[in-house]
């Protein structure tokens, strides 16, 4: 948490309006809680106090979370359960994305922001709270071929390389957001799992799914999900052909196990614009898209980022995007 000297710190209680908080926790993680910050008496000079906005107002471990900042003259600095917080100048105030990591436990996580409300002024720190919700992710157990539940001798180098690839590919410079709409779906079928399932593969490996998997036919198209750059095209030993696309803000977005990649490498894409095509390449069980999304170095449910407004402060018929009803692409 940042240092409170010499800034001023504006404290839960008695300034705090933690109403609309309660409201977004019992709405659900969909809703977006707000919890302004009032000036005592001697701040009375300050035309509009600071604000920290959250969306959702509850989430789950490994839900992205939009944190929002307003009445600051520079970015802030800030904290989401003792992660930092990246933010940038983003509608009338400052944005940051980020998430909740898997292993976060249930119950309160603490959100700071600190930042002058004028300029040259001493900081003032916000601070929130996020309701943390169970989980519930479920368990299974798949067969997958052998080699990729030990693999041989032979591709243990193949998948060094792929790491130090997906690496370079999620080391982007930091920047604000390449997209002028919210996200949705990359392609328009039955989820067949949903991020988070603990998985157990051939009753040995186990691992959780970081990802959502949309059926498809083998050769359906697979679409970017907003704009961006293609910062990876490669085939990977078990994510078979990969595309990532940055969008910008920390965030990525990963569309696994193609039959056909139709991209290149540094392609500039708009939402919609065709990557490839589904398959079945890499470590699966049959044809699909896992749709990955990645945020501030941590996997994200992408269900949960088709919930989320980046532009509340525009008229609803700008910057929407298309269909993003949770678990009907």
């Amino acid at each position: 948490m940042p240092s409170h000297a010499p800034g001023r710190k504006y404290s839960k209680a008695p300034f705090l309006l933690l109403a609309l908080l309660a409201l977004g926790a019992k709405a659900g993680a969909a809703e977006t809680a707000s919890v302004p910050v009032r000036t005592s008496s001697e701040d009375t000079s300050l035309e509009a106090p600071p604000q920290l906005t959250l969306h959702p107002g509850a989430a789950k471990p490994g839900d992205p979370v939009l944190v929002t900042v307003s009445g600051m003259t520079a970015p802030p600095t800030g904290t989401l359960a003792g992660r930092a917080l990246r933010f940038f100048p983003w509608g009338n105030g400052y944005l940051a994305v980020s998430g909740l990591p898997v292993e976060t436990t249930p119950g309160a996580a603490q959100v700071t922001a600190m930042g002058p409300v004028t300029p040259g002024a001493p900081q003032v720190e916000l601070t929130g709270t996020l309701d943390v919700v169970e989980s519930g992710y479920p368990s299974r157990e798949l067969r997958v071929a052998g080699k990729y539940v030990k693999p041989p001798a032979s591709v243990r180098k193949r998948m060094a390389a792929d790491r130090r690839a997906f690496a370079e590919a999620f080391a982007q410079d930091f920047s604000a957001p390449h997209f002028a709409q919210n996200f949705v779906w990359p392609r328009a079928d039955r989820i067949t799992a949903p991020f988070g399932d603990r998985r157990t593969f051939n009753g040995k490996l186990s691992s959780q799914h970081f990802g959502v998997d949309i059926d498809g036919d083998p050769g359906t198209p697979v679409q970017a999900a907003n704009d961006g750059t293609v910062v990876m095209a490669r085939d990977n030993y078990a994510a078979g052909n990969t595309v990532l696309v940055h969008h910008g803000a920390g965030l990525y977005t990963a569309y696994f196990h193609l039959s056909r990649i139709d991209v290149k490498t540094g392609t500039q894409v708009k939402q919609g614009q065709l990557l490839g095509t589904v398959g079945s390449t890499g470590r699966v069980t049959g044809p699909h898209l896992h749709w990955g999304v990645k945020v501030d170095g941590l996997w994200v449910d992408g269900e949960r980022l088709l919930k989320l407004d980046f532009f509340p402060h525009l008229p609803p018929s700008v910057a929407r995007g298309g269909n993003t009803e949770l678990g009907t692409p």
